[in-house]
């Protein structure tokens, strides 16, 4: 029997039992494991963390655990210069780019209403969102650890969150997004951009009363879906200004 000691930090205690969590702790292995199999044992998704110590020195995903070794494990920095040591995630997007899985529809509107590209269909397997992932460069937010587990997945999040607007507060704030946002310029539908178009042209293609009284509108490049300024269109810009007043 083999001991090793672990320190998790910040929001990686989120995935640790309560006896767990902020402290440092012994772990007991027998059979030879890397530090990633050993971390994602304990229910952290390896796309979680940016950062291990081993005895002081960062290694990489692939380190064997020897027994003794005294390991640290930090999340992402977002303001924390660590050049100098080894990252285990690729560099931030500066365009993020998103795709979700089939149990975020609602974040997925959501994200869009408020102009981010982000992927999402109900019928999306979890490898078909991991190949999407890898070859679009797009980041994996999901609420199933188990995705993000997958060794080829580079790019993910767990979202903490059950509720949308905590959800999106929640990525808005985890990845910085409050000066990216721009509102309305995305289809809810399918992803699609809006482009301004003319009344005349779409006067055939709405109601009547909405003809009556609406002169600006949107057409989305990819699915030709109409949008107005309609009844829900306040109750959307109150959700806008409770993301856009978030506390960082």
């Amino acid at each position: 029997m083999h001991k090793v000691y672990f320190r998790f930090y910040e929001e990686l205690n989120d995935f640790l039992p309560e006896s767990k969590k902020k402290k440092h702790f012994e772990h007991y292995y027998t059979d030879l494991a890397s530090v990633k199999d050993m971390i994602e044992a304990f229910g952290i998704p390896h796309t979680e963390i940016d950062l291990i110590l081993v005895n002081g020195k960062s290694v990489d995903f692939n380190y064997v655990i020897n027994d003794g070794d005294n390991v640290s494990v930090y999340p992402v920095f977002e303001s924390l210069d660590i050049s100098d040591v080894q990252h285990l995630r690729p560099k931030p997007l500066r365009k993020p780019k998103f795709i979700l899985d089939v149990h975020l529809g609602k974040l997925a509107r959501s994200l869009r209403m408020l102009g981010f590209d982000v992927l999402y269909h109900n019928s999306y397997e979890d490898n078909e969102i991991v190949d999407i992932s890898i070859n679009e460069k797009r980041t994996i937010l999901t609420r199933d650890k188990g995705i993000l587990k997958q060794t080829k997945v580079t790019r993910g999040y767990y979202i903490r969150n059950e509720e949308v607007l905590n959800q999106t507060q929640e990525v808005v704030r985890r990845f910085h997004l409050l000066k990216e946002i721009k509102e309305f310029t995305r289809c809810l539908l399918c992803n699609g951009l809006l482009r301004p178009i003319k009344k005349e042209v779409v006067i055939n293609q709405i109601p009547p009363k909405v003809a009556a009284w609406q002169d600006k509108f949107f057409r989305c490049m990819n699915c030709n879906k109409i949008y107005w300024q309609g009844t829900h269109h306040q109750k959307m810009n109150s959700f806008i200004h409770s993301i856009k007043n978030i506390e960082l």
